[in-house]
């Protein structure tokens, strides 16, 4: 489990390209659940690429510290088979 900022930007900064699902509290009990492209790392925030299909918007960022809660939940996709393990549990 990552337990500093720079643990989980360190970890981030080597999956850009990958493919990922994005699982993020969406207030009021509500869970959204995302599919995407990890396009780019900045130091406080790391932007996702939505897949067109799926969503209205093309792209959400979200801060390092929303990983470190757990408000943000990230999985990489292996080879065409989803990763079930969390970005926080592979460290």
């Amino acid at each position: 489990m990552a337990k500093t900022l720079i643990e989980i930007k360190q970890g981030l900064e080597g999956q850009v390209g990958r493919r990922l699902r994005l699982k993020a509290n969406g207030g009021r009990r509500k869970t959204i659940e995302r599919y995407g492209v990890l396009a780019e790392t900045y130091p406080s925030v790391f932007i996702v690429e939505l897949d067109q299909d799926e969503n209205a918007f093309e792209r959400v960022s979200y801060s390092y510290a929303d990983v470190l809660t757990e408000t943000v939940e990230l999985s990489f996709q292996n080879e065409g088979a989803m990763n079930e393990g969390a970005l926080i549990a592979e460290q």
